[in-house]
C-alpha cells in the first residue's frame, strides 16, 4: 500500500485545480487535490461515490442540491450519481484527499473538463 503526505504532493496550478494522483485501483482512486483561490471542480454526476476530506483552507462541496462549507477536517461523502463539484474560497487555497469508488470514466469526467474551459462551476 503506497503511503504519502499531502505536504509531500503538494503542487498548484495557477490555470485550474491541481489533482496529485496517489492510488488508483480498478476499485477506488485516491487524489490530493489543491486549489488555489476560486478554482474548482465544475459539478458533475458520475457513477461514483465520493468523499473529500479537507485538510486546509475553506470552500464548499457540493452534495445535488447543497453546499456544505468545509474548513480544515470537514468530510463530506456524495453518492453516486449525485451532483458534486468542489469550489475553494475567493480568498484563500483548498487543499483536500478526495476518494472515488470506483474511478470515473474518463466519458463521465468530460463535464469536468468542458467546465473548466468554459471558466464554469455550474453546468
Amino acid at each position: 500500500m503506497p503511503a504519502t503526505h499531502v505536504d509531500d504532493e503538494r503542487a498548484y496550478d495557477d490555470e485550474q485545480f491541481s489533482a496529485q494522483g496517489v492510488f488508483r485501483t480498478e476499485h477506488s482512486k485516491v487524489v490530493c487535490g489543491y486549489f488555489e483561490p476560486g478554482q474548482f471542480i465544475p459539478v458533475h454526476a458520475p457513477d461514483s461515490d465520493v468523499t473529500v476530506v479537507v485538510q486546509s483552507g475553506t470552500g464548499i462541496v457540493r452534495d445535488g442540491d447543497t453546499d456544505h462549507a468545509v474548513e480544515p477536517g470537514s468530510v463530506v461523502s456524495v453518492p453516486a450519481g449525485r451532483d458534486r463539484g468542489v469550489r475553494a474560497d475567493d480568498d484563500e487555497r483548498l487543499e483536500a484527499v478526495l476518494v472515488t469508488a470506483p474511478p470515473p470514466t474518463d466519458a463521465e469526467h468530460e463535464p469536468v473538463r468542458r467546465g473548466l474551459q468554459q471558466g464554469t462551476f455550474e453546468p
